[in-house]
């Protein structure tokens, strides 16, 4: 893993050291907690900053055959990251493999492959440098080159950690997400209830009517707004977009308020006008506005049951897109109220179908409006990430594409920015050198891996 890792032309390696390489890093999309750069954390051991929340890690551990104890159980941290370091080896040929090596070599300096006879000068080594300055938080943040970060929040979110980053002056901009999936939730009564009497709270509104939902999350909505957001995200399974009257929608909201179940029509419609009216708030905001679609979660319930959600029982679902997505998006462009989107699948067998239907709605106005999304998830990994950018090239415009991002809950995870950056320039690199794009353009070219790297979404979000 030297200089030219992955690089595999001479063009290539040029495109990467004089045009990606050195680029900030806009990272707008994930879900590192604000509270840690609040307070600039230094983590204990390479463990905590490592293992502490990391599914893809224990997924691949179990997948391994590590007792449940060494990955979210009581095992001591040395013991635990003892396990993963045996289990590396085994992730050859996964992404991981390349994410641990790189994640060491940034910002560690470690060019050591990990494994057991290395693992304790590794884990003495990181973990001495996690007690210094340069490795707190804001440290790696600093270090890493990280313009924007935006993080992943709900509407009942406080925000004051994000407050207080601004108010200490942090160089880099961090800046809150909207993710209000949990107002179209009503899967339980119980828990939608639950969830409403936080949001009346915190919008210091009272909810009984589907209007007064609405006027609540506009609320929430200003405040994000006056805090620095500029986006929204929702994770579904996929577009909602069946027909409903407002007569409907207000007695189904009547039902489920008085502890009522729905049943799957019911569903289904509430969730059409929720995902219609946070696409209507967002264009009136002139926010982006996300979309990642295509999860299957919590697919073990014994496991569910001991961990909760996100800890690395999720899978590639197998949904209808097509329809419920173009008739979604149909509504918004008729009514001339469809803002810049970011769409992305996580089944690859939809590449090609999210791109030419979301490029449906380009306006002829704003360039890059609608966008395909970068390798997510199970996908963002090499071979995931060229099949991305190989479908949207084909398909659309790479040249307008806003690039990566770590959707990561690990301050370690900047890295994959680099990878990103790698894979980009040597795609490229190689079209040019089998003559498919012109040598005598490479000034072009290299502002157009620039423009991808890091100015497209600079510009897209209006950071």
């Amino acid at each position: 893993m030297d200089e030219n890792f992955i690089l595999e032309t001479q063009t290539a390696q040029t495109l990467y050291h004089n045009h990606a390489k050195a680029l900030p890093i806009i990272d707008y999309h994930c879900h590192i907690p604000p509270k840690d750069i609040a307070e600039d954390r230094k983590f204990k051991n390479l463990t905590e900053i490592w293992l502490e929340g990391d599914h893809y890690k224990w997924r691949a551990m179990r997948t391994n055959g590590v007792d449940e104890k060494y990955i979210t159980g009581n095992a001591s941290d040395e013991e635990k990251f003892m396990k993963w370091a045996e289990t590396v080896q085994y992730t050859m040929r996964n992404p991981l493999y390349h994410w641990t090596h790189l994640e060491l070599k940034r910002p560690f300096g470690i060019n050591k492959i990990l494994g057991p006879k290395t693992a304790m000068e590794i884990y003495e080594e990181c973990t001495a440098k996690l007690q210094t300055p340069e490795f707190s938080v804001r440290g790696i943040i600093k270090q890493m080159n990280v313009e924007v970060v935006c993080t992943t929040d709900d509407p009942i979110d406080t925000l004051e950690h994000h407050q207080k980053i601004k108010r200490d002056g942090f160089a880099t901009k961090v800046s809150p997400a909207w993710r209000p999936d949990k107002a179209m939730a009503v899967e339980s009564s119980q828990t939608f209830n639950a969830y409403i009497n936080q949001l009346e709270a915190a919008s210091g509104l009272s909810i009984s009517t589907f209007q007064n939902l609405l006027d609540a999350l506009k609320r929430r909505q200003d405040y994000f707004e006056q805090n620095g957001c500029k986006l929204s995200d929702h994770g579904l399974e996929t577009f909602y977009a069946e027909y409903y009257t407002d007569a409907e929608i207000n007695t189904i909201f009547a039902k489920i308020r008085g502890k009522s179940e729905l049943n799957a029509t019911e569903i289904l419609k509430f969730k059409s006008a929720m995902m219609y009216y946070f696409a209507v708030m967002d264009f009136e905001k002139g926010w982006a506005q996300q979309f990642h679609i295509g999860a299957i979660r919590n697919n073990n319930g014994e496991m569910f049951k001991k961990l909760g959600p996100d800890t690395g029982y999720d899978a590639i679902g197998d949904f209808e897109i097509a329809r419920p997505m173009s008739k979604f998006f149909n509504r918004l462009s008729l009514e001339e109220k469809l803002t810049k989107t970011i769409v992305y699948n996580l089944n690859p067998r939809d590449n090609e179908l999210m791109v030419t239907l979301a490029l449906c709605y380009s306006d002829g106005k704003t360039a890059g409006k609608m966008q395909f999304g970068s390798g997510w998830w199970f996908l963002d990994q090499k071979d995931g990430m060229q099949k991305q950018m190989n479908a949207l090239s084909s398909l659309g415009l790479i040249s307008r594409f806003v690039g990566m991002l770590t959707d990561s809950r690990s301050f370690l995870s900047y890295p994959r920015h680099e990878y990103f950056r790698r894979i980009l320039c040597n795609l490229i690199g190689t079209d040019v050198e089998k003559g498919e794009l012109p040598a005598s353009e490479m000034e072009y070219i290299g502002k157009m891996v620039e423009n991808i790297s890091y100015y497209n979404a600079k510009e897209y979000f209006r950071f």
